[in-house]
């Protein structure tokens, strides 16, 4: 019974998932956001309960979920009309703060770029130019810098270029491979061929 319980549990919860992919109605999903709102409550309420550092913010975390949740429960399907309060603290809130985590990353993309870009191999040149190619054509102020050239060597076309072609191409590769190796390794966990996560045995 130690084996078969395992097993049969994890041919069920496989079976599901793949079932969930015929079914029009998001039923996973929505109980994914319940589970994860459910964790985030129980960690923050042990932590304020513990009062580990920067509990206070853990306080204003779960405020807000619980009041975000009540007022968008409230106020039902039209949630998210105009003139409702969810619009008002997703147009308000949410989309500013959003916007300032977002600024913020960037700041610490580009340090981690620089860390990380010591060009000591062929591939790594290609990469490092490649990513300041994309980096300056997303900016609005390369179309100032290469004006004087043909519109095929301009940043902005250059970085349109590499997301289309090479950055496609590699991306659906290693998707697909990714697909593949999730549906063989799936496939064999459902049908109780692998079983390494039971006790260690293959």
């Amino acid at each position: 019974m130690k084996r078969e319980v395992p097993l049969f549990i994890t041919a069920a919860a496989g079976l599901l998932i793949i079932l969930s992919f015929f079914v029009p109605h998001q039923i996973v999903s929505a109980f994914g956001f319940v589970l994860g709102g459910v964790n985030v409550l129980l960690v923050n309420f042990d932590a304020i309960y513990k009062r580990q550092p920067g509990w206070i913010y853990k306080v204003v975390l779960v405020v807000t979920l619980i009041a975000t949740v009540v007022i968008g429960a409230v106020e039902g399907r039209g949630f998210l009309n105009p003139g409702t309060s969810s619009k008002w603290i997703y147009d308000n809130l949410y989309a500013n703060m959003s916007a300032t985590m977002f600024a913020l990353l960037a700041f610490f993309i580009a340090s981690a770029a620089f860390r990380a870009f010591r060009i000591r191999t062929l591939e790594a040149g290609l990469l490092a130019v490649a990513a300041i190619i994309v980096m300056l054509g997303r900016v609005p102020l390369s179309n100032l810098l290469t004006a004087w050239l043909p519109e095929w060597a301009r940043l902005q076309a250059l970085q349109e270029w590499i997301l289309n072609v090479p950055q496609n191409a590699s991306k659906r590769a290693i998707l697909m491979g990714a697909a593949l190796g999730v549906m063989a390794t799936g496939l064999r966990v459902i049908l109780g061929i692998e079983r390494t996560y039971l006790s260690g045995e293959e």
